[in-house]
């Protein structure tokens, strides 16, 4: 199961370089095009647009799942391994809600996202919007999980000392174990 899980990531990461590889050509080329032909891509602007809020939003879970996001980790430093969880505990309650809060809140507004149409694309704006979904639904279950892990006692050492801002990758929590 964990290897289908890391080939998902691996999978995601890969979209992201496309994307990101996206938006460089599109943007370069339409730059290239106006400053050499005195014209453009419209349709350049507005896909790098929408690549970029996909990169946004793709690039999160992945950074949630590598602990990459910024923390208090001045705080939970001062703490041992049970306050440690105790704040992981609380952490990861507080992101389960706001992910479900976002995800709800893309479920109640895409009928309108849905309805509308992007300006040059005529592409549905439930297209660009609609990844919250994939967001609030891919926070909420990596938190979940680790709460999960959390409350039943499976906590690594090294997903804690992750959490405190020691300074460790996915590899080296893997090299540990």
């Amino acid at each position: 199961m964990q290897k289908a899980i890391d080939l998902f990531y691996r999978a995601l990461e890969i979209l992201l370089i496309v994307l990101m590889s996206g938006m460089a050509i599109m943007v370069f080329v339409n730059v290239v095009m106006r400053y050499t032909m005195n014209s453009g891509l419209t349709v350049s602007d507005e896909l790098a647009r929408y690549f970029f809020v996909w990169v946004t939003f793709i690039g999160a879970v992945v950074t949630f799942r590598e602990h990459g996001h910024l923390g208090v980790e001045t705080l939970v430093a001062l703490f041992g391994r049970k306050g440690r969880i105790v704040c992981m505990i609380l952490s990861n309650l507080v992101i389960i809600a706001c992910s479900a809060i976002f995800f709800w809140g893309t479920w109640k507004q895409f009928p309108i996202n849905w309805s509308m149409k992007a300006p040059v694309t005529g592409l549905s704006m439930g297209f660009v919007y609609g990844i919250g979904f994939f967001t609030g639904a891919g926070c909420t279950i990596i938190a979940l999980e680790r709460l999960v892990r959390l409350l039943a006692g499976r906590a690594t050492q090294e997903e804690i000392e992750a959490f405190a801002g020691e300074n460790l990758t996915l590899e080296q929590m893997a090299e540990r174990s």
